[in-house]
Parts: C-alpha cells; sequence; structure tokens
C-alpha cells in the first residue's frame, strides 16, 4: 500500500522542529508531506532546508483543518492518508499495525491509533484518547477521556475495536473512501469536522477502528488552546451542525431541542465563572448555527445509521452517576 502522511501546518514552524524529525524517522514505509495553510513564518523553508525527502504543499491560504486537508489531498497520490498533527510525536513502528489491518479488512475505513498525551505519556490524550463514541444526544466523548477527566493508560484498552469516530490529530482514511465522500465539511474549519466525516462514512456502511498496537503522542491544543474563547465557538456550532446533518430524522428535532437547553445551561456556567467572552462565543455559535440551517440540511443523506449510539447519556453518567470513565453501552 502506498502511505502518504500529511502534515498539516500553519506558522508551526516551532512544533515542526519538535515533532516532524519523528515523522521522518519512523516512517520509512510512507511519504511524507507538510501541507502549508499559507504561513508568515519560516515553516516551508525549514522543511526545504533541513528534511529534503519532505514533500510540501503550499496552499493559497489559511484555509483552516478541513479546507486545509481537502485542498493539500487533492495533489496527494496515495493509498492511504495518514493525516496527522503538527504536535504529534510518533513511535517506531507505529505504521505497521495499521498497515496490516488496512490489508486485511477491506471494509475498514479509517483507523485511529492509540493516543497519549505527550506532557503526560502515561495518560491518553484529550483529543482522542482510546477512541471515540456518541451518546443518544449526540455528545462526543472517548475511551480514555470523558469530558475534562482522563484515564492513565494501564492497558485496559490495549484492543483493536470499532468505533465510532476516530481523533483527527492522527487520522488514516482510505483515499478511495476520502474522495468518496468529498472529504472533510469546509463548512466546519476546524474542530468535529473528523467525526462528521466519520459519521457519514458510518452512514455509507464502514468501519471505523482504533488499534493500541499504533502508539502517538499528542501535545494537544499547541495551535488552538482550551482556554481560547474561538474553540469554543467552533465546538458549540460545529456539533450543532454535525446533528443537522447526521441524526436519523425521527429524533432530530428532540435532540436539537434538548442541546439547544443544555447550551444555554453551558453558557449559564460560563457567566457563573466569569467566562464572559465563552458566554459570548456560544451565542455567536448559535447565530451562526440557525443562518446555517437551510444549507446544512441540505447537506443530508438518505440514510441515518443509529448503528453506533449509546443507549443512554453521558452527560448523566458523569455529572448524576458520578461515572467518569468509559463504561461500554452506558
Amino acid at each position: 500500500m502506498k502511505i502518504a502522511v500529511v502534515i498539516l501546518n500553519w506558522n508551526g514552524v516551532a512544533l515542526l522542529k519538535k515533532f516532524l524529525p519523528s515523522v521522518v524517522e519512523f516512517s520509512p514505509e510512507a511519504t511524507v508531506y507538510v501541507a502549508d495553510n499559507a504561513s508568515t513564518d519560516d515553516s516551508v523553508a525549514f522543511v526545504r532546508s533541513n528534511f529534503p525527502t519532505v514533500q510540501i504543499v503550499e496552499n493559497k491560504g489559511n484555509f483552516g483543518f478541513a479546507k486545509g486537508y481537502n485542498e493539500a489531498l487533492q495533489h496527494i497520490e496515495a493509498d492511504i492518508f495518514a493525516l496527522v498533527n503538527s504536535d504529534v510525536e510518533v513511535t517506531q513502528n507505529w505504521l505497521q499495525p495499521i498497515i496490516k489491518t488496512f490489508e486485511n479488512e477491506p471494509n475498514t475505513a479509517v483507523i485511529q491509533p492509540k493516543l497519549l498525551d505527550f506532557k503526560n505519556k502515561a495518560y491518553f490524550e484529550y483529543a482522542g484518547a482510546a477512541g471515540g463514541f456518541i451518546d443518544k444526544y449526540g455528545y462526543p466523548y472517548c475511551r480514555g477521556r470523558i469530558f475534562d477527566t482522563i484515564e492513565k493508560d494501564n492497558g485496559q484498552y490495549d484492543d483493536e475495536i470499532e468505533i465510532f469516530w476516530a481523533s483527527g490529530a492522527c487520522f488514516f482514511i482510505r483515499s478511495a473512501v476520502y474522495q468518496e465522500m468529498n472529504g472533510f465539511d469546509d463548512d466546519f474549519f476546524a474542530h468535529q469536522e473528523e467525526i462528521d466525516l466519520c459519521w457519514r462514512i458510518i452512514n455509507k456502511g464502514y468501519t471505523i477502528k482504533y488499534n493500541s498496537n499504533s502508539v502517538v503522542y499528542h501535545v494537544g491544543g499547541a495551535t488552538l488552546d482550551q482556554g481560547n474563547p474561538k474553540k469554543t465557538y467552533l465546538n458549540f456550532r460545529n456539533s450543532l451542525l454535525m446533528l443537522v446533518k447526521n441524526v436519523p430524522k425521527n429524533s432530530l428535532f428532540f435532540i436539537l431541542f434538548f442541546r439547544l437547553i443544555l447550551d444555554g445551561i453551558a453558557g449559564l456556567r460560563f457567566i457563573s465563572q466569569g467566562k464572559w467572552s465563552h458566554f459570548t462565543a456560544i451565542l455567536k455559535a448559535h447565530f451562526s448555527f440557525y443562518c446555517s440551517i437551510p444549507n446544512t440540511y441540505k447537506k443530508r443523506v438518505r440514510f441515518q445509521t443509529t448503528k453506533y449510539y449509546q443507549s443512554t447519556s453521558i452527560i448523566n453518567q458523569y455529572y448524576i452517576n458520578n461515572g467518569k470513565v468509559f463504561v461500554n453501552k452506558i
């Protein structure tokens, strides 16, 4: 299989200096690319000078995660795209288990490796941990991370299982499936576009998997940290857009109604914490969402699966039942 490891970059020369060496060293089976989103620092010059084997694709603007990859991957030929954040350290033999699964399982379209915290390597990392799921109200969470509770890696998720979504921090996908799905949704810009893509892929009958035999370490928040109101805006808006696109029609109104109430509660919680900029970000997210409903609804496909929904609410488990770790079929 022809593998392309593609690192999306925007003004991230410091991250490239720190993490690109491990990708080059431990990816002999692949061609490594840096897809640059019109950086104004010396990212491109640094890669050209220090890593002559790394291919560079230069986008014409800062298109964010979604469109940034969509534009760059048009210029890359491979059987498998490995989309890797610029703040990810890979490990020796990280590609072999992934390649083996793709070779043996033709219906598997996307794979996520075990994602651990670069800053505290004994623990899972927030962005994807040991594979993503979604609850009955459309809230995404991970094995190894529910809301802000992170589990220590004690081998409890050393397995290879089907999941609902794979983290965009390190996201392997068959190029043919990526093209069939028309890639990520450009309207998302960044955040949760990988969940939306996985949901659409599952609606098409493909499988998403997690493989613990491949391990990477992710810094997380290196390009947009958790305390940034823009991150709040994108997460709240994109979560609602994703629901309109993918929730089965007979459940859509109820789930949206419930989610809008919970978003209001989240906004009041930000006010109580004195985080007015985050409260404002939620308001902006909702106004943007309401304006986007007609266009987003047109993107729905005919078949909407309920295959991977968990049976109850992650909010009930976490806040009411004090369930801080993953439980299958919560």
